[in-house]
């Protein structure tokens, strides 16, 4: 029994280095070497540091949005079922390799049996007793070709795709906290623009009734006045509803209230850093849903291995050694050893097809993941390319609207000046008032607009995962521990 089961085992070590998982090649990124140049683009630049290295507490400058992400990471619920997916995984993947090694059990039964005396050969009643102890394995697979370790690499790839998960599920709840904060503050300013511009059209509609009742202004003077203190009444209650609507918003993504303490700062202060782009080829490394597709596809491919080795005959032993013995007061006395030893081997012969079939879905899956990779490279190229035109001509476009602004607000001084002195009519002046609300208005969402495509751009860049600004180091995998026991 021992030469059999020892020449058994070197037979399993030698052939353990058997492995029919394909060999992994990376797939060529479908997108060009260099971002996208044009009059829409800035030049590029050297690039020291990437973007996702940046820290969200450096990228962000403004305490109060610090203050909302980090309650944010704290008790946002997608975040949290996102962490318990790892969890989940890990648990799976630890379940798999287990099946790597043999799983040795210890048994200890006893019985006792009486025989009634017209069923028993001497013709009288019997008691018989049988006690024993075992130390054994069972159905340990002998993994000769593979197809236990191909199982237990496509679970290590599934858990390290969860990880990559994670990240991307924190990396959008920083940026969509910060573009919801920032909404929330666009809309508050565009609130007390109105509230201000409201007053102005109700302190220029009783001048206008005032003059009405002299006979200066005529019914068709007095009537725009009051459509332009209407139109502002629904602009108000339009911007009203908004921003108790983006208050909602951020309790959710927060998970919680928000705080109480929050000290917030204007759109137009400096709210942001600037993040650099550096070239396609970092995304590979820094955006976690490439990664995730990567890590999909890794373990799409130890699949095939798999579905490969399960062509070949399979192994699989059951043996245990222990004592047996009629009284349980000898059960450990000289003589009383027992042992079995079941050696058991499938060869398949005839399924119908059906491990073909396996191969070519395993196949087909993994066909599917190339494609899920290549596309998430697309889509992570076509994010930050578009990011990239966004910052350009932002910039360009929020200088135009402020010039736009301060030219309105010279029209709007001369145009009242000359309306009270009787120069011009009210309706130069009321059309003075609403382009000068209109250029106000979109300057504050130009702002907005700036302001989430730098953050859009920050997140397709893979930023958003670091508190503090990270050294440039190789990320390491931790793999989960095997207990053993």
């Amino acid at each position: 029994m021992s030469k059999s089961l020892l020449s058994l085992t070197i037979t399993a070590v030698v052939l353990s280095g058997c492995s029919l998982i394909p060999d992994y090649q990376r797939p060529e990124a479908p997108v060009p070497a260099q971002y996208p140049q044009g009059p829409a683009y800035e030049p590029a630049k050297a690039v020291s540091q990437a973007a996702a290295e940046q820290g969200w507490k450096e990228f962000f400058h403004d305490p109060a949005l610090q203050q909302l992400i980090q309650v944010a990471l704290e008790n946002n619920r997608d975040l949290r079922v996102a962490a318990l997916n790892i969890d989940a995984y890990a648990a799976q993947y630890r379940i798999q390799r287990a099946d790597l090694f043999p799983a040795v059990s210890a048994t200890g039964s006893g019985s006792r049996q009486r025989v009634p005396a017209r069923a028993s050969q001497t013709g009288e009643a019997a008691i018989s007793s049988s006690y024993s102890a075992t130390l054994g394995i069972s159905a340990y697979e002998l993994d000769l070709f593979g197809r236990v370790r191909s199982l237990s690499e496509q679970a290590l790839q599934s858990y390290f795709a969860t990880e990559e998960a994670r990240r991307s599920t924190q990396i959008s709840l920083v940026a969509n906290v910060a573009n919801a904060y920032l909404t929330w503050q666009a809309d508050k300013e565009l609130l007390t623009l109105t509230q201000e511009t409201l007053g102005t059209y109700e302190q220029s509609l009783k001048l206008t009734s005032r003059s009405a009742e002299v006979g200066v202004a005529s019914a068709l003077d007095l009537s725009q006045a009051r459509t332009a203190v209407e139109n502002a009444r629904v602009q108000l209650a339009r911007y009203t509803r908004q921003v108790a609507e983006d208050e909602n918003s951020l309790t959710l993504l927060l998970g919680t209230g928000l705080p109480s303490n929050l000290s917030t700062q204007p759109l137009s202060d400096d709210l942001l850093s600037e993040v650099p782009a550096g070239l396609p080829s970092d995304l590979l490394q820094r955006r976690p849903d490439i990664l995730q597709a990567e890590r999909n596809l890794l373990a799409a491919n130890a699949n095939i291995g798999a579905a490969r080795a399960a062509f070949f005959p399979s192994i699989s032993l059951t043996a245990n050694a222990g004592t047996l013995s009629p009284d349980l007061s000898g059960l450990f006395k000289g003589g009383s050893g027992t042992w079995t030893f079941a050696p058991e081997i499938n060869i398949p012969i005839f399924n119908a097809g059906s491990l073909r079939a396996s191969l070519d879905y395993a196949k087909i899956e993994k066909d599917i993941d190339v494609a899920n990779y290549e596309k998430a490279i697309q889509t992570a190229f076509q994010e930050v390319s578009d990011g990239l035109a966004a910052r350009r001509t932002y910039n360009e476009q929020l200088r135009a609207q402020a010039a736009y602004v301060a030219s309105n607000q010279d029209y709007y001084r001369l145009a009242e000046r000359r309306y009270r002195i009787g120069v011009d009519s009210n309706l130069t002046f009321l059309d003075a008032q609403r382009e000068l609300f209109s250029a106000q208005q979109s300057l504050i969402t130009d702002r907005l607009a700036q302001l989430t495509s730098e953050v859009n751009l920050y997140k397709a860049l893979g930023g958003g995962w670091n508190e503090q600004t990270a050294k440039n180091e190789p990320r390491k995998e931790e793999v989960p521990a095997l207990n053993l026991l």
